[in-house]
C-alpha cells in the first residue's frame, strides 16, 4: 500500500492520484469555478457549521446509533456493529449531504435546485431539504427506476418536487445524471446542481465525501465508548458511486490497521455481461465530468450497467474509490444480486432490521471476508429497506 498517495482530499485540480478532475462544457465553467472557489470558505464559516450541526441533530436525528448486532456476531464469530444510517430522517445517509449542499446553494444565492436520483433516496432527501428551505426542486430519475421505486417517487411529489423521467439508455441513474447535467447547462446561473454521490466534476467528489464524513466521525466516538478503541478491525460498506462508503471510510483513510472493504454490485455475475462492478470490470475513462473507472467497451462507449439495486446500478465509481483501489488502501469485492438478497433476508430474520438492497450488498461481505487481524467489524447500514419490499417479495421465498 502506498500511503503517501492516499489523501483525504483531492489536489487543487481535483485529482486523487490519477483520478478525478473537472471535464465539463464551457457553459458550466463559471458555476464550477464559483463552487470550487467558495465551498471551503462556506463550510468553514461559523454560521454554516452551527446551522449544519443543529439541523443534523434536531432535524435529521444524529448521531445515529452504533448498534451491536448480537445475533450476527454469534453467527460469524466477530463483534459486529451496524452504523444505523437507516434511522436518519428520510431513511438513509443521503440527507447528510443534501442539507450541506442546500445550505451552500443558499449562501451562493441560487434560486432553484436540481438533482438526480437512482433508488430515490437522494431524491427524497433533496426534496425534503428543499421543502424545508424553500427551494423549488426538480429531480431527474430514470424511467426504469421510477417503475421499481414508486414509493419514493410518491414521497418526492408529496414533498413538492417536480420528478422528471429520464428515458434514454436503460432508464437508470446514469441517464438521470445525463438529463440533470443537460438541464444545468441550459440554466446555469440560477440553478444549483445538488450531486448525490462522490462522482461528477471537482469539487463534488471531495465536497460530498466531506459532508458524509460525519458517519466515520461518529463511528470513532461511539466505538471508543463501546470498546475503549476508536478503530475497528474493518469497515464494510456498499459502493455504487460511493458516498456512504466515502463517509464511513473518511476518518480511517490514514489508519492502515483498519481494513476498508467496499461491496460493488456484481449483478448476475462479473462475467455475465449484466453487472455494475466497475472496479472488477471497468476501464479508465471520463464519465459525468470525472476521470475514473467505468464500464465501457473498446471504443470508450459506456456499457449499460445492471444491478437489482437501483442505487448501485451505475457504470462508474467515484475517483476517490478508484484511487483507494489502485493504491490497495481499500478493497472492493463483487456481490451478486442473489447474495445481496440472501444477506438482506438474513439481517431481517436475525436482527429484525430490513436493510435497503444497497446495504444488503455490504452485509453480504460477511460471507466473503479476507483474513482480518482482530474481531471488530463495523458495517455501514446506509438505508432502510421499505423502498425495496416489492423486490424482496418478487425474488425471495418469504
Amino acid at each position: 500500500m502506498n500511503t503517501e498517495t492516499t489523501t483525504l482530499f483531492a489536489n487543487k485540480k481535483g485529482f486523487y492520484g490519477r483520478y478525478g478532475g473537472a471535464f465539463i462544457p464551457e457553459i458550466l465553467q463559471a458555476n464550477i469555478t464559483e463552487l470550487t472557489d467558495k465551498y471551503q470558505e462556506i463550510l468553514a464559516s461559523r454560521d454554516f457549521r452551527a446551522t449544519y450541526r443543529e439541523m443534523l441533530q434536531h432535524y435529521v436525528g444524529r448521531p445515529t446509533p452504533l448498534y451491536y448486532a448480537s445475533s450476527l456476531s454469534r453467527r460469524y464469530g466477530y463483534d459486529i456493529y451496524l452504523k444505523r444510517e437507516d434511522l436518519n430522517h428520510t431513511g438513509s445517509h443521503k440527507i447528510n449531504n443534501t442539507i450541506g449542499q442546500a445550505l451552500i446553494a443558499r449562501a451562493l444565492k441560487k434560486k432553484e435546485i436540481i438533482a438526480e436520483t437512482g433508488a430515490g433516496q437522494h431524491g427524497v432527501a433533496t426534496a425534503t431539504v428543499c421543502a424545508l428551505l424553500g427551494f423549488p426542486c426538480t429531480i431527474y430519475m430514470g424511467q426504469t427506476d421510477i417503475e421499481r421505486q414508486r414509493t419514493n417517487v410518491q414521497r418526492m411529489k408529496l414533498l413538492g418536487a417536480n420528478v422528471v423521467a429520464a428515458t434514454s439508455g436503460n432508464g437508470t441513474l446514469k441517464d438521470a445524471i445525463n438529463e440533470a447535467l443537460r438541464e444545468w447547462s441550459r440554466r446555469p446561473e440560477e440553478t444549483f446542481y445538488l450531486m448525490g454521490s462522490v462522482v461528477g466534476p471537482h469539487p463534488y467528489p471531495t465536497l460530498v465525501a466531506h459532508l458524509q464524513s460525519i458517519i466515520s466521525e461518529e463511528i470513532r466516538e461511539q466505538l471508543f465508548t463501546e470498546t475503549g478503541q476508536c478503530n475497528p478491525s474493518a469497515i464494510l460498506a456498499c459502493v455504487g458511486g460511493g458516498s456512504n462508503a466515502a463517509g464511513a471510510f473518511f476518518h480511517y483513510l490514514h489508519e492502515p490497521d483498519v481494513l476498508l472493504l467496499g461491496a460493488e454490485a456484481a449483478g448476475m455475475g462479473v462475467d455475465s455481461g449484466h453487472t455494475a462492478a466497475s472496479i472488477a470490470r471497468g476501464h479508465e475513462g471520463v464519465l459525468h465530468g470525472s476521470y475514473s473507472r467505468q464500464l465501457q467497451n473498446a471504443d470508450g462507449q459506456i456499457i449499460e450497467p445492471y444491478s437489482i439495486s437501483a442505487g448501485l446500478d451505475y457504470p462508474g465509481i467515484g475517483p476517490l474509490h478508484a484511487h483507494l483501489a489502485e493504491t490497495d488502501r481499500a478493497h472492493y469485492i463483487p456481490v451478486t444480486d442473489q447474495e445481496a438478497l440472501a444477506a438482506g433476508k438474513e439481517l431481517a430474520h436475525a436482527e429484525g432490521i430490513i436493510p435497503a438492497l444497497e446495504s444488503a450488498h455490504a452485509l453480504a461481505l460477511l460471507k466473503k471476508l479476507p483474513v482480518i487481524k482482530g474481531r471488530t467489524l463495523v458495517i455501514n447500514l446506509s438505508g432502510r429497506g421499505d423502498k425495496d419490499l416489492t423486490t424482496y417479495n418478487q425474488h425471495l421465498p418469504l
